[in-house]
């Protein structure tokens, strides 16, 4: 099959296109920044340790299209002759200007869906969001009945539901079939984001407990990530038209960090900030820095207090009985790997 992944260089995107490839899948890796035109994304993954050894030197490797999905033109060009698409790249992120996430997050989505109808994609697998469902009230065993929010703490969460709601829309629309999936909080090997982000955090001193510690979180191992979506275009039949919740494991939040930063050398936390006192120094901060134009994200903010704070976990029956996802990489175990692997990155 004919496969285009959309950020495909990315931490979830290299980890599909792998999957992709070594099941013997032509595909065309779309993306802004490629290392070179020949294999950068082979080479970017390998840097991230995403490839396994000698994945470069197999006879097939994928393709580079180089472009930007809030151009048409680009895109369309990348897709055409594509029998399927896994749409990956997004603005993430809680702080920046509401225009560039719509129009990467949400326009960007349009001109992907435009191109699949022109060309007669028949499959588009999306990676979307459970910030689409998140307000400001706790979420516990949510599932996809839950309706979405009703108001939004960021542009990120806002532009994601738009987009999903046209994407699933979409199905049935000519040739073309549609999936959305909503993985949680995706850590692992190669994380970039996540858990770099709260180990810097402690180095610095400046991590601390937000709320009474109690809220349980759902967390997504990358590779469970990367399971759900090629699943998704391998039952795409049952899986067309819906969402669906992906995770690995809830956890306590704070009991889970904790576990981190002890395996990592680092002291347990024992300074903690309550919800409301968070919440409205995220409200503060906002204010002036939006006031002022600063582009650095601010050191709180109210969505980043209530997902700290507040619990938020879901049921993923439907993609188990949909999609037969089963979440493999969890407990003290993809811990324990995770801590050995960065030990082994850090002695090289």
């Amino acid at each position: 099959m004919r496969i285009l992944v959309t950020g495909g260089n990315g931490f979830l995107g290299a980890r599909i296109v792998q999957r992709l490839v070594e099941a013997g899948h032509e595909v065309t890796v779309f993306a802004r920044s490629l290392a070179t035109q020949a294999d950068s994304a082979i080479a970017t993954s390998d840097r991230t340790g995403l490839f396994q050894k000698g994945f470069t030197r197999q006879a097939r490797n994928p393709k580079m299209a180089k472009g930007d999905i809030r151009n048409p033109a680009e895109i369309s060009a990348a897709i055409a002759g594509h029998d399927a698409v896994f749409h990956v790249a997004a603005k993430a992120g809680v702080w920046g200007a509401r225009g560039d996430y719509f129009d990467i997050n949400l326009r960007g989505t349009q001109n992907v869906l435009a191109a699949c109808h022109a060309h007669g994609v028949k499959s588009l697998i999306y990676t979307s969001t459970p910030s689409v469902v998140f307000g400001a009230a706790p979420l516990e065993a949510a599932n996809e009945d839950t309706p979405y929010a009703a108001r939004f703490l960021t542009h990120y969460a806002e532009s994601k539901c738009m987009a999903e709601k046209e994407v699933l829309a979409a199905n049935g629309v000519g040739a073309l079939r549609t999936v959305a999936l909503r993985p949680h909080l995706i850590w692992g090997k190669g994380d970039p984001h996540l858990v770099p982000r709260v180990l810097a955090r402690a180095r610095a001193g400046k991590l601390k407990r937000v709320g009474d510690g109690t809220n349980k979180v759902d967390i997504t191992h990358i590779e469970d990530a990367a399971d759900a979506h090629i699943l998704a275009l391998e039952r795409i039949e049952a899986a067309a038209g819906k969402a669906y919740f992906i995770s690995s494991e809830a956890v306590v939040l704070w009991d889970w960090i904790n576990a981190l930063l002890v395996r990592m050398g680092l002291p347990p936390l024992t300074r903690q900030v309550s919800r409301a006192t968070a919440y409205r120094a995220g409200a503060v901060l906002e204010f002036f820095y939006g006031l002022f134009g600063v582009s650095k994200e601010p050191p709180m903010t109210r969505f980043v207090a209530e997902n700290l704070a507040t619990s938020h976990w879901f049921d993923i029956s439907r993609a188990r009985k949909d999609l037969g996802y089963e979440p493999k990489r969890f407990g003290t175990a993809a811990l324990d790997d995770y801590v050995k692997t960065e030990a082994q990155h850090a002695a090289h």
